[in-house]
């Protein structure tokens, strides 16, 4: 399975040329399944999923002109047969990641099934990620909370953090948590945003100290892809690779 990972979804056109190219086609001759799954912890979860869907979010999307479109909610799949839900994730050209919670989106991906799934599907398919989606597909990533998940979605080991913020320094709880492990390296999204105001070059670095693997810290005009384990950077923007 080839992978496009963005920070905040196709934005520019060297993006939506390195989707094409993953894809070999156009896009409005493939079609693609949208998973909204990692938004719903957030506040107004179900709305941000509703026009994440829609394609009135704030990544460039579903909006693209896919050929068909479906929705694939990781929450149900436990509760469903595999016949009415595999063929149809056998058969997209494109999976699409929506953003929200990574560590919420693992876990859903590990209990539903999917990560299991993933590496048997065809070697052109591409599994496409916004932010957390984007996060979420490597094997071990870190994530900041204020009040990190327990239960089932536990992280891997925490410590209480201070990140520098042009707010002033904040305390936070930095997670360290198992993704899919589709690629052998780390994304930390959203870098130098202004609405991320822990998401600095600086930050990043004490992040990416915490991974085991090579991690790519990258902003909403970057996207890292990986076709038969080649990683390759594609940028209108900003990034930085911490080996």
């Amino acid at each position: 399975m080839r992978a496009l990972l963005t920070s905040g979804g196709i934005t520019n056109p060297s993006i939506e040329a390195a989707l094409a190219g993953l894809l070999g086609k156009p896009i409005a001759e493939s079609g693609a399944l949208i998973i909204p799954t990692a938004v719903y912890p957030f506040p107004g979860g179900p709305g941000m999923a509703m026009r994440a869907i829609s394609g009135k979010g704030p990544a460039p999307l579903v909006e693209l002109g896919w050929r068909s479109l479906g929705i694939l909610e990781l929450t149900a799949l436990p509760h469903i047969d595999e016949e009415a839900w595999v063929p149809a994730v056998r058969d997209a050209d494109a999976l699409l990641f929506w953003g929200g919670d990574p560590l919420f989106l693992a876990g859903w991906m590990r209990r539903s099934g999917l990560t299991g799934l993933l590496p048997s599907l065809r070697p052109e398919a591409v599994y496409v990620g916004v932010s957390a989606g984007s996060i979420a597909a490597a094997g071990t990533f870190v994530e900041t909370y204020a009040d990190p998940p327990r239960g089932k979605d536990a992280p891997l080991k925490s410590e209480d953090v201070v990140f520098a913020t042009p707010e002033g320094d904040v305390d936070r709880t930095l997670v360290t948590a198992q993704g899919a492990g589709l690629v052998d390296f780390a994304v930390i999204p959203h870098l130098e945003h202004p609405q991320h105001l822990d998401a600095s070059l600086a930050n990043a670095e004490k992040w990416a100290a915490h991974i085991p693997a090579p991690t790519y810290a990258i902003d909403d005009e970057t996207a890292v892809t990986v076709v038969d384990g080649a990683v390759e950077v594609v940028s209108e923007g900003q990034w930085k690779l911490f080996p």
